[in-house]
């Protein structure tokens, strides 16, 4: 029996994951050919079917389930390789990959980057734009490389719900108040009650399915009877309808700075308070680049956000 290939594993563990061989080859980023092919080559060199081919897709056969066991076992394990290397990394160069919700890099980030890239020129980031934490410890394909790269270094999230297992630290709270377009007849333009601007102000809210984040939820408990005009998806949605004059609508307060042209018509919202957590995966908090971008962007973001309250 010839040596088994990790990357012909890899190909096999697609095929199990999507049940199909053009769902392995969006996942891989090849064509379905190539899939085949590599799958042909590992059952001749095993000897033996590793899947049934069936209308419904592709079924592993026992041997086939007995190899995606391994090969997932070899998977997990080559990751953790790869970060413990990583993790012992001393030089202050290469490429540090950061994930982040879109409201934080459009009002918080752009500065503390900026100075970053001019303090550590050998260091290339590149910046994930995404609401939701990716999980630090996978990997994904990357067609141009035929292999996998990391999804994350570091992750900038604003929750108070972290994975435990997870290292960084707490830069701040970020605090959340109404605000309207100034001068607008009917819109309230002093601090008003938020039991008041429920009943009687008109509404720029979140979508109504939405229920992920905390101002989801608490939209959904306080808004139910209000007069809700407009619904979006995002903080930086909601701004630009803010500055229609159509209605009052909830912002963190970090969002000020860009709209001066909106004013605060509430006190901030105990219940919307929420921590900004800085992230890496244990193996990798000692790897040069990322403990050097969490200590000069960490402390950046932590006096911004001081300053914010």
């Amino acid at each position: 029996m010839a040596k088994l290939d990790w990357d012909d594993l890899r190909y096999a563990l697609a095929i199990g994951s999507a049940g199909s061989l053009a769902g392995a080859a969006r996942t891989l980023g090849v064509n379905h050919t190539t899939v085949l092919r590599r799958l042909d080559a590992l059952e001749y060199g095993l000897g033996s079917r590793l899947f049934d081919r069936k209308r419904s897709g592709y079924h592993p056969t026992e041997a086939g389930l007995a190899l995606l066991e391994q090969a997932r076992h070899m998977a997990i394990r080559a990751d953790e390789v790869e970060r413990q290397v990583l993790g012992r990394d001393r030089e202050l160069t290469g490429a540090l990959r950061v994930t982040t919700a879109f409201v934080l890099m459009d009002h918080l980030l752009p500065q503390p980057l900026a100075a970053f890239a001019r303090a550590y020129p050998g260091i290339e980031v590149e910046v994930i734009e995404n609401a939701f934490l990716v999980d630090l410890a996978s990997r994904h394909a990357d067609p141009e490389q035929n292999w996998t790269r990391r999804e994350a270094d570091v992750a900038l999230r604003l929750s108070d719900n972290v994975a435990e297992h997870l290292v960084g630290r707490q830069l701040g709270m970020t605090e959340c108040r109404v605000y309207a377009l100034r001068d607008v007849p009917g819109l309230p333009q002093g601090e008003t009650p938020i039991d008041v601007l429920i009943r009687e102000a008109p509404w720029v809210a979140f979508e109504r399915d939405a229920s992920a984040r905390v101002y989801d939820r608490w939209f959904r408990q306080h808004l139910a009877h209000s007069d809700v005009r407009i619904r979006v998806d995002i903080f930086n949605a909601k701004a630009a309808m803010l500055r229609t004059g159509i209605g009052v609508g909830v912002l963190p307060t970090f969002m000020e700075d860009k709209h001066p042209e909106l004013v605060a018509v509430s006190a901030p919202i105990a219940e919307l308070a929420q921590p900004v957590w800085m992230l890496t995966h244990p193996d990798l908090r000692q790897t040069a680049r990322v403990r050097a971008f969490m200590q000069f962007v960490g402390d950046a973001l932590a006096q911004r956000l001081a300053r914010a309250q």
